[in-house]
């Protein structure tokens, strides 16, 4: 029986300013804030938390997970 590697799946995490806190256009794409590349979503995830936590008192800033696996296999 041939054995089968799960598939990578990558997730950014990222934030900047948003033009409109229910939005998700960021003011100066140019700026944004990438927190790193994470293996697994739950590891995605908690830096996200962190971040978000941390910008908590400010509306206009947001952090996002970004499924990047989705992006590169859209097919899968």
């Amino acid at each position: 029986m041939e054995e089968t590697t799960p598939k990578q799946r990558l997730h950014l995490v990222m934030g900047g300013r948003v033009t409109d806190p229910r939005g998700l256009e960021f003011q100066d794409p140019e700026s944004l804030h990438v927190v790193g590349v994470f293996s697994s979503y739950d590891d995605a995830v908690e830096a996200w938390r962190g971040q978000a936590q941390r910008t908590v008192d400010d509306a206009e800033m947001k952090y996002v997970v970004v499924h990047i696996h989705k992006l590169l296999t859209p097919d899968d």
